[in-house]
């Protein structure tokens, strides 16, 4: 039986088998956790060795406002929030400047999605700038990057067409979206994310194969905690897998666990465990190809991983 998540035939192309999900939920049944992190551990060991390696980055948030409305995000504020903003160019080089002094090799710019296409504030400050889109303005900020420092930009825009794909590759070391699930029913009221255009799994899975077909170095992810069961979180490994196959331009996948804050929406709603996290890491490591980077953010949960 063939998991069809789509309707499109080339995404069609990436569809899960239902016994690709079952394989790896057995062997995760059977499989005590310190085994399957040590199967893990020897897979990562082997490529990578023990050396660990780092870049310093300087944090861009070009825009907190966003299109979308998640039901677990700290980070977007809504157009008539007093804190809601567009970075200005000047405001950009200062923050890229002091990063570079800092010893900072990188600039990674962050942004909700596509505001503009919601709200009138976001519109008139974009229009203001001289833009009519938040891509047409991200582009010309990581050509200023490139321009007036040394720092690498790159782009986490969300979901992008094909034509902004190329249109950013060409002033970005590298882009990155979030997967976060392959979760459609996570798209209904109620769950997390309702009324988020750009959270319907097939315009994120549309952006990652796009960005394949273009050879963009590229990140993503998944999100766990957020209502998607443990079969949805293999089959969303499983499809990252399988267009990195077809394409080879995914370099890291970020297993990001969900934390609950008191002023959103999902602020009772139960985090994942630490065997959670555990497991899921182990098995992202078991099942991607070993030269795809993982990354377990650290300030997700008291502790380590």
């Amino acid at each position: 039986m063939t998991r069809l998540l789509f309707n499109t035939e080339s995404i069609r192309d990436f569809a899960i088998q239902e016994n690709e999900i079952s394989f790896y939920r057995n062997l995760v049944k059977r499989s005590p956790l310190d085994i399957l992190m040590a199967k893990a551990s020897s897979k990562r060991d082997d490529y990578w060795g023990k050396v660990i390696t780092y870049s310093k980055k300087v944090f861009v948030p070009l825009t907190n406002m966003c299109r979308d409305s998640c039901s677990y995000c700290t980070f977007v504020k809504h157009p008539d929030h007093p804190e809601a903003k567009i970075m200005s160019p000047e405001e950009v080089l200062l923050s890229a400047q002091m990063g570079e002094k800092k010893g900072c090799k990188e600039l990674l710019f962050s942004l909700g999605e596509k505001p503009e296409k919601k709200y009138v504030k976001p519109k008139k400050a974009l229009e203001a700038l001289g833009y009519n889109s938040m891509t047409d303005y991200l582009h010309d900020m990581c050509k200023m990057v490139i321009e007036k420092t040394f720092l690498l930009p790159h782009v986490n825009a969300g979901t992008l067409s094909e034509y902004e794909l190329k249109k950013l590759k060409n002033v970005s070391a590298s882009m990155g979206m979030m997967l976060e699930t392959t979760s459609k029913r996570l798209n209904k009221i109620g769950e997390a994310h309702y009324a988020c255009p750009d959270k319907v799994p097939i315009q994120r899975i549309r952006t990652l194969v796009a960005a394949g077909c273009s050879k963009v170095p590229f990140t993503t992810g998944i999100l766990i905690g957020i209502g998607e069961t443990f079969d949805e979180r293999i089959e969303a490994l499983l499809l990252i897998e399988k267009i990195n196959n077809r394409y080879g331009h995914i370099q890291e996948v970020i297993i990001q666990n969900f934390q609950r804050k008191p002023d959103i929406a999902m602020a009772k709603h139960p985090e994942p465990t630490l065997n959670d996290m555990l497991e899921t890491i182990a098995l992202a490591r078991i099942i991607l190809s070993p030269s795809i980077s993982i990354q377990a953010p650290p300030q997700s949960r008291e502790g380590t991983y």
